[in-house]
């Protein structure tokens, strides 16, 4: 027998999916362009996270992620595919996602630090706001190799990441916009 259709129902759902990815973007966004406030919006106050190396409730978390990163030149996170499971104000799922790291060795030569993994969440609606409740970081694969960067040194027209509040997603300073009217 087939449930007859429930538009609410289906609407609901979709709103709590689409609320709660973007959730895991801002928190994604908020790593790249070292903006704890972005980062730590993606938590409820009493969430807890374990990253391996990081751990702890949202605050201390967001603390620690931002000073780690902060010693690295750069990072890209990027989402892969997010499963979601919505049962009323909770859910639970699993984030796909690669992540680059510019880092120096002890000599201070570049090196590309790659992490692939998944996130494994719970998410709640409290006040009418999706937000993480648990996280935990689960590493498929790690590798670690030496970083040429002959390419940026031959191409300085390129726009660059820029992190706090210095990306042209943020700034919207659109190169050669002085020419234009």
């Amino acid at each position: 027998m087939t449930r007859p259709f429930d538009l609410e129902a289906e609407v609901r759902d979709l709103a709590a999916r689409r609320d709660i990815h973007d959730a895991v973007c801002r928190y994604m966004r908020g790593l790249d362009r070292l903006d704890p406030v972005l980062q730590r919006s993606a938590f409820h106050d009493d969430a807890w996270i374990d990253a391996g190396t990081v751990k702890g409730d949202a605050d201390g978390f967001v603390e620690q992620a931002q000073a780690l990163l902060a010693t690295m030149e750069g990072t890209h996170h990027m989402l892969g595919q997010v499963r979601i499971e919505v049962e009323g104000d909770t859910a639970q799922g699993e984030c796909y996602f690669q992540a680059w790291h510019d880092t120096r060795d002890e000599a201070g030569n570049p090196r590309d630090l790659f992490v692939s993994g998944r996130y494994v969440d719970e998410y709640a609606c409290r006040n009418g706001e999706w937000r993480i409740v648990r996280r935990a970081l689960v590493t498929d694969w790690v590798t670690d190799n030496p970083a040429n960067h002959a390419f940026f040194a031959a191409s300085p027209e390129l726009i660059r990441a820029g992190r706090r509040g210095e990306d042209l997603s943020e700034t919207r300073n659109w190169p050669g916009r002085e020419d234009r009217p």
